[in-house]
């Protein structure tokens, strides 16, 4: 299964499946819709995924797996604190590139798939370790020491619950766009930064 997982077809389904996904849901998107998108046939389609679940799921945890890179990355970087704080923001937007209300509804709200449940549980693992890098973080004086890590993971599950507020969403042109509306606030609250 290791094999297939890197083949070229493989890839294709997933990197096809992430960006009909993010754009329109899960429900909306079909399986024939991304064969036809990815150029690969039904049967190789289910030689890898028994079902649509399983990629949903097989293509978030390979975001967060990902995004837990790059982040870890970013940490060992030797650059100055403002500096890491600005990617770690730019890290957020690429994650949340072209993100729909839909695929917010399908993989945060939405519970009859069963992905809101997986996609919390992966969360909260996520989190985990990225609190054991901000206290790392914090020993070697890239955060405050005063700052509590565990408010971030708190109020990173609270984000779910704003983003089922329609007022609030209708503010915002995307979602993505309160996401970095939120993240940017926690980090710098409504002070004037420099966004370069």
């Amino acid at each position: 299964m290791k094999e297939n997982k890197k083949s070229k077809k493989y890839l294709e389904i997933m990197k096809t499946a992430r960006e009909l996904f993010w754009k329109h849901g899960f429900r909306r998107v079909t399986i024939q819709e991304i064969c036809e998108k990815a150029g690969v046939s039904k049967m190789t389609f289910y030689k890898h995924f028994p079902n649509k679940i399983d990629l949903a799921k097989t293509v978030f945890t390979n975001e967060v797996t990902q995004g837990m890179e790059k982040f870890n990355r970013l940490m060992d970087e030797d650059i100055p604190t403002q500096e890491k704080i600005k990617k770690i923001i730019l890290l957020k937007t690429e994650g949340t590139d072209n993100i729909s209300r839909e695929f917010m509804e399908d993989f945060y709200i939405d519970t009859e798939s069963g992905l809101k449940d997986f996609v919390e549980e992966k969360t909260r693992e996520a989190w985990n370790r990225l609190l054991k890098d901000y206290k790392r973080a914090q020993e070697k004086g890239i955060f405050r020491d005063d700052f509590k890590p565990e408010f971030l993971l708190h109020i990173s599950f609270k984000m779910i619950e704003i983003l089922k507020d329609e007022k609030l969403l209708g503010l915002y042109n995307t979602p993505q766009e309160l996401i970095l509306e939120f993240t940017k606030f926690v980090t710098y609250g409504i002070s004037p930064y420099d966004t370069k």
